[in-house]
């Protein structure tokens, strides 16, 4: 693909904003299209990186879905995020100049790779790619938080709302349905980044659904009543629920 068709693509991509800031002027967003050094298409299964592997590039993901996982010491495998089109994979990497997680695509998914080398140079000589860089990583930061109080103070039960809800407000974020969506991730996927069993997982769900709460069928999922999930997590602190749902 060359350039100009690229800039194009960039300009009218309705997922910008996540590799690029606002209120840009003319001359700021052809330099900020030149970040995008290429597309990279994977298919469902395979790595978008793998633990080890060199950092280079950040990618902000077009199309698809994906999840993150670490090796524990026992040799199980531990999913540490899932990703939609509109955000940012790679911050990982940035500290020791390698990627610490693996990143595989749950779909066939389309990115865009920007090398860290240029977006670097871009957040130095341009005040607004700066302060969009930091508050990139400001949410990761706050997203990794929100995990972590996600997973030590909720019951299982109040896991599965807050996750849910959270795709919901991802989705509705990105201009799709938030009562209606498809999960790309297994049940044991969900159990993994949750904490919880798939046996667990498989129980609760059945039991939001008996309970009016939602539908499922295998992996497509209807949320009827959000507020009874909200109603779930109503006794956890505020600042834990609010956490766990900010957009990643």
């Amino acid at each position: 693909m060359n350039l100009s068709a690229l800039r194009v693509a960039c300009s009218n991509c309705n997922l910008r904003e996540a590799c690029m800031p606002t209120g840009r002027t003319l001359k700021e967003i052809e330099r900020l299209e030149d970040l995008v050094a290429t597309r990279r298409r994977i298919k469902r299964g395979e790595a978008l990186f793998r633990a080890g592997d060199r950092f280079e590039n950040l990618y902000p993901v077009r199309l698809g879905f994906l999840k993150s996982t670490v090796m524990s010491s026992d040799g199980r495998e531990q999913v540490t995020n899932f990703y939609m089109a509109g955000e940012m994979i790679g911050f990982d990497g940035i500290s020791s100049g390698v990627h610490s997680c693996d990143v595989i695509a749950l779909e066939d998914t389309e990115v865009c790779v920007i090398p860290y080398d240029r977006l670097e140079d871009a957040a130095t000589s341009m005040r607004s790619m700066g302060s969009h860089v930091f508050k990139m990583l400001s949410r990761e930061i706050v997203r990794q938080h929100g995990v972590m109080l996600l997973l030590g103070s909720m019951h299982a039960e109040e896991r599965l709302a807050a996750f849910l809800l959270s795709l919901s407000q991802r989705f509705e974020k990105r201009g799709y349905s938030r009562s209606e969506f498809v999960l790309r991730m297994t049940r044991a996927e969900i159990g993994s980044y949750l904490g919880l069993k798939l046996e667990t997982v498989s129980r609760v769900l059945s039991r939001f659904s008996h309970d009016g709460l939602i539908e499922v069928n295998q992996k497509h999922v209807r949320i009827f009543n959000p507020e009874g999930l909200r109603s779930i997590v109503s006794g956890v602190p505020l600042s834990v629920v609010e956490a766990s749902l900010k957009e990643s």
